[in-house]
């Protein structure tokens, strides 16, 4: 397979929906490199796609920085997407079931908790977002 090795790790700017497929094209690629079953690459793109366009539409544009991660004889990939916008001001609200802003995908925050293993959110407002998310090979 061409392309990048997924040990290498990938970084995509984000600053235009064309960027936000590439994101989401490069976390099929490296899902497919780890292994992920397929259920497991669509919701691990779905979530991505998600974020990358959170990053795009709330936070101004960013990157995302996705890579191949090692837990014992388990492989996964972890992406983080990160912006300097005006950042999350209430996280619980924007992490409630069914909240939206009215102009995403509807899946929100919490359903891209819901389609990872791991998912950690860090927002400050006035200093951007960062969320990272792993999905673990099963």
């Amino acid at each position: 397979m061409t392309g990048p090795r997924p040990e290498d790790g990938q970084t995509v700017p984000i600053g235009s929906n064309d960027d936000v497929v590439r994101a989401r094209q490069t976390v099929r690629t490296f899902a497919q490199q780890c292994g992920l079953s397929l259920v497991d690459q669509t919701k691990l793109v779905t979530a991505a796609s998600e974020l990358a366009r959170n990053t795009l539409v709330y936070g101004g544009g960013g990157r995302m920085h996705c890579t191949t991660v090692r837990k014992g004889h388990r492989t996964g990939v972890h992406a983080v997407f990160e912006d300097s916008g005006p950042g999350i001001p209430d996280l619980d609200l924007a992490l409630t079931d069914g909240w939206t802003s009215g102009n995403g995908m509807g899946l929100g925050l919490s359903g891209a908790r819901r389609l990872v293993d791991e998912f950690e959110l860090r927002s400050e407002p006035g200093a951007g977002t960062k969320v990272s998310v792993t999905k673990w090979s099963r």
